[in-house]
């Protein structure tokens, strides 16, 4: 258990950072999730369009510390690669 000021102010403060990351990831696989399921259902055009919407997303993942660069770099890529083979 945190026993100086410090550490116990640190641990109110990571308290608060898992709260605010841990709404960041689940809003990052929201956007994934919807990414898949255009997918799934074979729709290019709604696929197309989910994709466009979670690009951003993982960027701001990655500039907020939730995701490393290249898992979103990763995932973008996969994503893309996928949603290209349902319009060919």
């Amino acid at each position: 258990m945190a026993n100086t000021p410090q550490s116990k102010k640190r641990a109110r403060q990571n308290e608060a950072r898992f709260e605010v990351n841990k709404a960041r990831r689940s809003r990052i696989r929201t956007y994934l999730r919807k990414v898949e399921e255009a997918i799934a259902s074979g729709d290019a055009a709604a696929a197309k369009a989910a994709l466009v919407a979670v690009q951003p997303e993982l960027a701001r993942g990655v500039t907020k510390g939730v995701l490393h660069k290249n898992t979103a770099a990763r995932k973008m890529s996969r994503l893309a690669s996928r949603v290209k083979a349902i319009g060919a």
